[in-house]
């Protein structure tokens, strides 16, 4: 049984092309860009080389801008944290109930530690509310942290706008944005729109990069502190022999999204609505979280009520088919989604959510199977649910009654 992979904003399947260019450099061209001798400088120059493609990615001048992590949670922890560290006399910062836990458990733990943190409300569409953003910035803000697009929802935040009314608002306030999901997928020029934000997270394998390299762009200026400390790598900025061959990698990885930007805006998109347009008319009693919400091309989320998630997903892998119930890093949890829930997704839906999520290796034939064998997935464990009315194929009269008395 073939697998049909639509989970890639969990992770991606690294691109041919990527293994191919970093596989000199996991064999040949080993040596530690830090040393001396010759050989070692050529890795040093490849390093260099591919700070500047990266860089010029997101059409910046200056490659020193790039500073090379782990991961997008080292990333956003390196920006916030070292935000704090390095500015002791503020103590404000603004997020979202939304972010992904990278970005929000570092503000609950900076909160547990004295700091104010607002965490803005969302709508039912997943949209912010820009009153809301201004009416929060107030003189003493440190940071503010808001996500370009949401991991489970796609949907998209206007972080430029957000970013310039901060800057006029008060230019020391610093403006980092986690874009681990929207690089690759939607253009980001960090020199046109994008000026006015200081600080940018992002990770390979969300752009068919290997697991294990992300970045942060720091702007030319803003007061940041290491996170890791004890070697003179990144310019002092983060301690640790550079991953080579994996940010060779990276950098192929991020030419070759530049190469299908416009797939991703158009096929991909197509690939997604098709998808939605197909459940929303085959299947009862259904929402489209974030619909009418500016959306990624590739993200769908679905709620299906009175159904728990879970059983969708291990149905669908049981036709080889991967999806997920939102972000990869609390799948395993039993609570409900913090972001549906923000969302105020009926309580009757929260638990029966599913995200697919598509890159430019999918193709219509994997669509037009979900499509197939979906809809009576949810049939099949509607039929099993007590909530549920088979002769009306409608949820029964006491329905919703039921659902909040058994999860008391």
């Amino acid at each position: 049984m073939k697998t049909i992979y639509v989970d890639n904003n969990a992770t991606t399947p690294v691109a041919p092309e990527v293994v191919e260019a970093m596989t000199p450099f996991l064999r040949d061209q080993y040596f530690n860009p830090s040393s001396m001798y010759e050989p070692a400088r050529r890795t040093a120059r490849a390093l260099a080389e591919a700070r500047r493609q990266i860089a010029g990615f997101f059409a910046l001048d200056d490659a020193k801008q790039i500073l090379f992590t782990s991961c997008a949670t080292e990333s956003n922890n390196t920006a916030i944290f070292g935000t704090a560290r390095a500015n002791l006399n503020r103590r404000r910062i603004i997020t979202t109930a939304v972010e992904h836990p990278a970005v929000l458990e570092v503000c609950k733990e900076l909160q547990r530690n004295g700091y104010e943190v607002t965490f803005l409300s969302v709508d039912g569409r997943g949209n912010l509310d820009l009153g809301e953003f201004v009416r929060a910035l107030q003189p003493e803000t440190l940071l503010v942290t808001i996500m370009h697009a949401n991991n489970e929802t796609g949907v998209i935040f206007p972080v430029d706008q957000l970013a310039r009314i901060t800057k006029e608002t008060d230019p020391s306030i610093v403006f980092h944005t986690d874009a681990t999901q929207s690089v690759g997928k939607v253009p980001i020029d960090l020199q046109g729109e994008f000026r006015h934000v200081d600080l940018l997270s992002f990770s390979g394998h969300k752009v068919h990069a290997p697991k294990g390299i992300g970045a942060l762009y720091v702007r030319r200026g803003t007061p940041c502190r290491p996170l890791l400390i004890g070697g003179h790598q990144e310019e002092g900025r983060r301690a640790g022999t550079e991953n080579v061959p994996y940010i060779v990698g990276l950098a192929k990885a991020l030419e070759l999204a530049a190469q299908h930007q416009q797939d991703e805006e158009t096929r991909i998109r197509g690939l997604r609505d098709r998808l939605e347009r197909s459940l929303e008319e085959r299947i009862p009693n259904i929402q489209v979280n974030g619909q009418g919400a500016p959306r990624l091309p590739n993200t769908l989320n679905v709620s299906f009520h009175y159904i728990e998630g879970e059983g969708m997903l291990y149905q669908l892998s049981d036709y080889g088919i991967c999806a997920s119930s939102g972000s990869a890093c609390t799948s395993g949890s039993l609570e409900p989604s913090h972001v549906l829930r923000a969302m105020h997704v009926p309580f009757t839906a929260v638990h029966g959510s599913v995200r697919f999520s598509f890159s430019r290796y999918n193709t219509e034939a994997e669509v037009e199977r979900i499509i197939e064998v979906f809809p009576r997935i949810v049939a099949n464990l509607r039929r099993l649910s007590p909530y549920w009315d088979q002769e009306k194929n409608a949820p029964r009269a006491d329905a919703e009654a039921l659902v909040q008395q058994d999860h008391r």
